[in-house]
């Protein structure tokens, strides 16, 4: 190339802060990425959560229809009880035990549950009081009992506990608009909305005082990455700092170099998997990509929103339903995407809190306290609902009419952590707290 430009003018100039989508827990952007990509680490599990943004009413999506005082509470609201033969079957809880029921817009999850890679855990929760999302949220993805304790994510602390010279630089990726919380302070993670975000732009060039722009060196992507690749070969860097980001933008521009691979042709589902319309399911097929791909991934997180139902939260249709709907069309069409991939996959749906145990005027339900947790994969020993119900009378209700914690949501994240990840420290994920596995999953 003609353009001569020095190594310390790239380092700290406009074109790292080219290179989008790659954020880390250091202080540079680019500073701790390592050595990539590769396989994930053998014999753990790819990790993907959904976080239900909003409060889902576990109450109409695990349905305690065993439980008399659940029609009481909800007499719009309730869905009708698998016998119930004055409504029609499509209307109706889909029987799992005896005692609990699929909301019907789940119905495509069925097949899963009934071959035992499906489970669910009512009546979770943390110990957050203040029914307020923000602290709820932040309580949830820090892995705390309530909002008050270590700043970084619970899942970015494990990560960081397990991580080794041998990790992928897409060893972390969070399908959306910003880093999530869960993942704050990972050594390395990648928050992107879509695989193609991580890619290098040509940013715009700073305006002098005489009003005229700053002269651009890089006439294109391909220019740039090709300097920052030349740049990047040896370390002759005058400060560990200097050296640090040019370890690491070596390292990320390999990322790139592979996400091209995977996305330079259109992707196309296996096995019929159709995938629903909009961010879900575009999120989750997106994951099945880099899972089936081998780019090293081990964790994916993923945002779901709309859970707020205060208002027409509906029944067997409207607003809920239609979440319902999409969230199990997806879910479904991932697992039956990844093939063989699932027996190494785990999912975990998850929300900040419940519902209300009864329905509110304007036919929805307002904050509350427990919810469930959906969790699915071939290390799940599924076919069942976990819980230890709490009841609905008045006398078990919490805070004047909410669903009591009987299962701590870390009980749960811990045991997938230590038995399909395995992370030996516990206590380095959840500092001071002692694990009570509840036998969802196997041993890996």
């Amino acid at each position: 190339m003609n353009t001569k430009i020095s190594r310390r003018e790239v380092i700290s100039g406009a074109a790292l802060a080219a290179v989008t989508g790659f954020t880390t827990g250091a202080e540079t952007s680019l500073a701790s990425v390592t050595v990539g990509p590769r396989l994930a680490r053998t014999g753990c599990d790819t990790l993907v959560i959904l976080f239900l943004r909003g409060g889902a009413d576990g109450l109409n999506i695990i349905i305690p229809f065993g439980d008399e005082h659940y029609y009481r509470l909800r007499p719009n609201l309730a869905l009708p009880a698998p016998s119930d033969r004055t409504m029609s079957v499509s209307s109706r809880a889909i029987n799992l035990d005896g005692f609990y029921g699929l909301h019907p817009s789940l119905a495509p999850l069925l097949p899963l549950y009934l071959e035992g890679k499906f489970a669910a855990v009512h009546a979770v929760g943390s110990g957050d009081h203040t029914l307020s999302h923000f602290q709820a949220m932040a309580t949830m993805e820090r892995g705390l009992y309530r909002d008050s304790g270590a700043a970084s994510g619970w899942l970015a602390r494990h990560l960081n506990a397990t991580a080794s010279d041998e990790d992928s630089p897409l060893r972390a990726v969070a399908l959306t608009d910003t880093m999530p919380d869960t993942l704050r302070g990972a050594n390395s993670a990648a928050a992107l909305t879509t695989l193609t975000d991580f890619r290098l732009i040509i940013p715009e060039m700073p305006t002098g005082s005489d009003g005229k722009a700053h002269h651009n060196p890089f006439k294109g992507a391909h220019a740039m990455t090709e300097c920052l690749k030349t740049l990047y070969k040896g370390d002759t860097s005058s400060s560990p700092q200097e050296a640090n980001l040019a370890r690491g933008g070596a390292e990320t521009l390999r990322a790139m170099d592979t996400l091209k691979g995977v996305t330079s042709r259109p992707y196309h589902p296996d096995f019929g998997a159709k995938y629903p319309q909009g961010s879900t399911g575009h999120a989750l097929q997106q994951v099945a990509c880099l899972i089936k791909a081998g780019v090293g991934l081990e964790t994916a997180f993923l945002n779901v929103e709309g859970w707020d139902t205060h208002v027409a939260q509906g029944r067997d249709t409207g607003w809920q339903p239609s979440r319902l709907s999409i969230l199990g069309t997806a879910l479904s069409a991932f697992s039956l995407d990844i093939g063989v991939h699932l027996d190494h996959t785990t999912i975990v749906v998850m929300t900040e809190f419940g519902r209300r145990a009864y329905e509110n005027t304007g036919l929805g339900t307002d904050h509350g306290r427990a919810s469930c947790m959906l969790i699915l994969g071939g290390g799940v020993q599924g076919g069942k609902v976990y819980a230890k119900w709490p009841g609905l009378d008045d006398q078990h209700l919490v805070l004047g009419g909410d669903l009591h914690v009987t299962t701590d949501y870390r009980d749960v994240l811990a045991e997938i952590l230590s038995r399909r990840l395995r992370n030996s420290s516990m206590t380095s994920v959840f500092p001071d707290f002692i694990p009570h596995p509840l036998g969802i999953t196997r041993s890996g």
